[in-house]
């Protein structure tokens, strides 16, 4: 662990004082604690976190291993509401003491159904200071694998319950340039089903301008209202970067580390900013973070933007979040021009007057690599510097954007006229740049492949499948509903690489989509405008999407081609092939439950006690009449197919449900089935239970005993999955983007 080329290079930019080295290269030189955060709706959070502190705290409290101490978890101290968590022990802890083994089975198991989200600690500050709220307009412009989307999802989704979710007003929309990384999001998402949630599949230098419909008060004299380009409240830029903030988890970049990476990404990440500049709302908030230490890739590009663009201004942010450990932004640096670091100057003119005529015109650092003249003005020091050594995390940075306060009340309308201008750069522009990383090498460990994701419908087409315009217009013609046809402007714009399939609205009036809300006995209100399919001519065909209506005012608005647009909304109902002698019916999801559940008829939703969750917990179709009165009766007297209960909080014998449960439940002709994944079951049972009784799991616990005392017993890093996709971060020596999310 050490890199000559790397002391040598920020000694030489003096990023921390002298007397600090020796404690920053030690912490440097250390394992990362383990971090989590405690995600989902604000109940569950409580839920989860009084279970961390009354019942593993005290567990794990004074536990002693191979005559050493083993510290208990710890809240991490900035962090709002208690909700993140670290602890600092090994593998071997984790395989033999039963206490921490107990705990971390606990982790693994709510890390999967999505209630804990394993993260760096750093990685969670910038959703921190954009201050998100439930009618906000926000983007993730480098949102892969999606912790910090996550966190953006949960700040919109702030009146949820611990059983319904809400349907927000904002929209969040999480961007990455990479399709198999965009994926990764798709799989986030699912954890926390949002109406108001989109997915784009594009590179965030060059992102398009969206377009919303003309609003219905526009009283200008215009013969054809003309859409408004879509700005954004909040908009995130966690840019692609060198991540040597990463270094004590990715242990391959002090072997290749060199200053090069961040001079050669300075560029882009400099895009990406004055990009979102353009995209933002008159009163909106930029929060641009890496997880790299280098000035070139963070003050630097910081210094360009504020210059390109003198709107803007650095928020002060020091007061936030007392508790957190942070040193301010640097005003002096000196990028190297070799990968030695044996090379630097004063300044660009310094440099450009050191080399040859004849090769000044094919240099690849630029000025803006340089401090520019008017430094101080710019209030770099209201940046923040995170090092290791401070607070026992990874390095980080983070800076705060808004426009001055003469500038608020007017941009909006200055931000509508430059629409058509970067509506023409962003047409004329090339196709959509990709880094130019080997993705194989890039993984610190390999991804889980998968061609569709657990919970969206992604159907990928031959190239020679895909639909012309004129047959998308054919469609759109013959389509049941309201569809998403693009207007002949609109379908210009059209990428035909994109092999996604359509986001098609339906008629409130469609015939299945009546006959499925009469089946479930939804409610009036249920939003059935705002219900869409995936599919080009409105057929359901399996499964429905609700979306909220700024959601659907985007799609209907932007052709989803050349927004690649990947997802929308969330799958709440999907058709279950019954059994011999019963007709297909329509049920409703797990994951789209809580979505739907405010439109179901009270009356609708049967009741249990504790003891018929255990029971169906601990089987896969217990019979109606193993259960006891009144349950009993009330399932009888039901006709086959999809319905709700809830569990009603109690205490028994084996422990507390302290706040009722709804899950959905699907009926056969005698038995019945809980109708959430083996995951889930196994969290919820960890949960009430402290172990899991689930069927699952009495089979696995059956093979290991038949494979005998010598059969190696795996230990899951937390957020890893035997069986399901990865929602890893993706980074080695250079980081796809500063998530800076811990791995084990």
């Amino acid at each position: 662990m050490n890199n000559e080329r790397f002391s040598a290079y920020y000694r030489a930019q003096k990023i921390i004082p002298d007397d600090e080295w020796e404690s920053f290269m030690d912490a440097l030189r250390c394992p990362l604690p383990t971090t989590f955060r405690i995600t989902g709706s604000r109940d569950i959070a409580h839920t989860l976190g009084v279970t961390i502190q009354k019942t593993y705290v005290p567990l794990l409290d004074n536990v002693v291993f191979e005559g050493e101490t083993i510290p208990p978890p710890t809240q991490i101290p900035w962090y709002p509401d208690g909700l993140a968590w670290q602890f600092n022990v090994s593998k071997k802890v984790l395989r033999r003491s039963p206490e921490f083994k107990k705990f971390h089975s606990f982790l693994v198991h709510e890390t999967e159904v999505g209630n804990i989200s394993r993260q760096e600690a750093v990685s969670m500050l910038p959703p921190l200071f954009m201050d998100v709220q439930p009618h906000h307009k926000v983007i993730d412009m480098c949102a892969a694998p999606g912790s910090k989307t996550a966190q953006l999802l949960e700040a919109l989704h702030a009146n949820d319950t611990a059983t319904s979710t809400s349907i927000p007003p904002g929209l969040l929309i999480a961007n990455d340039t990479d399709s198999r990384r965009s994926h990764l999001l798709i799989h986030q998402s699912a954890r926390l089903p949002s109406p108001a949630f989109m997915v784009t599949n594009l590179d965030a230098s060059i992102y398009p301008v969206l377009k919303l419909p003309s609003s219905p008060n526009d009283n200008r004299r215009a013969v054809k209202k003309t859409p408004s380009q879509l700005l954004f409240d909040r908009i995130l830029c966690d840019v692609p970067c060198s991540g040597d903030g990463t270094l004590r988890k990715n242990l391959g970049i002090w072997k290749r580390w060199q200053p090069m990476d961040g001079n050669g990404l300075h560029g882009l990440q400099s895009r990406i900013l004055q990009r979102a500049m353009r995209m933002l709302a008159s009163d909106g908030r930029i929060v641009y973070s890496t997880c790299s230490l280098n000035p070139v890739e963070n003050e630097a590009v910081v210094a360009a933007a504020l210059n390109s663009n003198p709107e803007f201004e650095l928020v002060d942010v020091s007061e936030q979040h007392p508790q957190l450990i942070r040193r301010p932004g640097i005003t002096t640096w000196s990028p190297t021009v070799d990968r030695m670091v044996n090379t630097s100057f004063s300044s660009y003119g310094a440099y450009i007057q050191s080399l040859p005529e004849d090769k000044r015109s094919d240099v690849k650092l630029t000025e803006t690599h340089w401090p520019p003249s008017n430094v101080e003005a710019l209030h770099l020091e209201r940046c923040m510097r995170i090092y290791p050594h401070l607070q026992d995390t990874g390095g980080f940075f983070v800076a705060v954007f808004e426009r001055k306060a003469k500038y608020r009340t007017s941009s909006n309308v200055q931000a509508s006229k430059r629409s058509v201008e970067d509506e023409d750069q962003s047409n004329s522009a090339p196709e959509t740049k990709k880094l130019k990383i080997d993705m194989d090498t890039l993984m610190q460990e390999p991804e889980h492949e998968c061609t569709t994701t657990p919970g969206v419908d992604t159907i990928t087409m031959d190239a020679n499948a895909l639909p012309t315009l004129e047959d998308k217009g054919k469609s759109a013609e013959r389509s049941r509903g309201e569809g998403s046809a693009a207007s002949p402007a609109q379908a210009s714009l059209a990428d035909p690489s994109f092999k996604e399939m359509p986001f098609t609205f339906l008629a409130p009036d469609d015939p299945a989509l009546l006959a499925c809300i009469k089946q479930l006995n939804l409610t009036s209100s249920f939003p059935s405008s705002n219900v869409l399919v995936r599919n080009p001519a409105g057929d359901p065909v399996r499964s429905f999407y609700l979306t909220n209506s700024l959601v659907k005012s985007v799609i209907q608005a932007n052709d989803y081609t050349r927004m690649r647009l990947m997802a929308s909304g969330t799958k709440v109902i999907t058709k279950q092939e019954a059994a011999r002698g019963m007709d297909a019916q329509y049920r409703v999801l797990g994951e789209g439950l809580p979505v739907v559940l405010p439109y179901i008829k009270p009356e609708m939703i049967m009741h249990a006690n504790f003891g018929a969750l255990k029971a169906l917990l601990q089987n896969y179709y217990p019979l109606c009449a193993s259960f006891g009165e009144p349950f009993r009766s009330e399932i009888e007297a039901k006709d086959p197919g999809s319905h709700i209960v809830r569990f009603l909080a109690e205490t028994s014998m084996d422990t507390t449900l302290s706040r009722d449960l709804v899950l959905p439940l699907w009926k056969s002709n005698v038995s019945i089935s809980l109708m959430i994944d083996k995951k889930a079951k196994s969290a919820l049972s960890h949960r009430l239970f402290g172990e899991d009784l689930t069927v699952a799991a009495q089979e696995q616990s059956k093979k290991k005993k038949s494979a005998g005392p010598s059969a190696s017993v795996e230990v899951l890093a937390i957020g890893e999955s035997r069986d399901s996709e990865d929602d890893r971060d993706a980074e080695n020596d250079v980081c796809s983007n500063g998530d800076g999310e811990a791995q084990e």
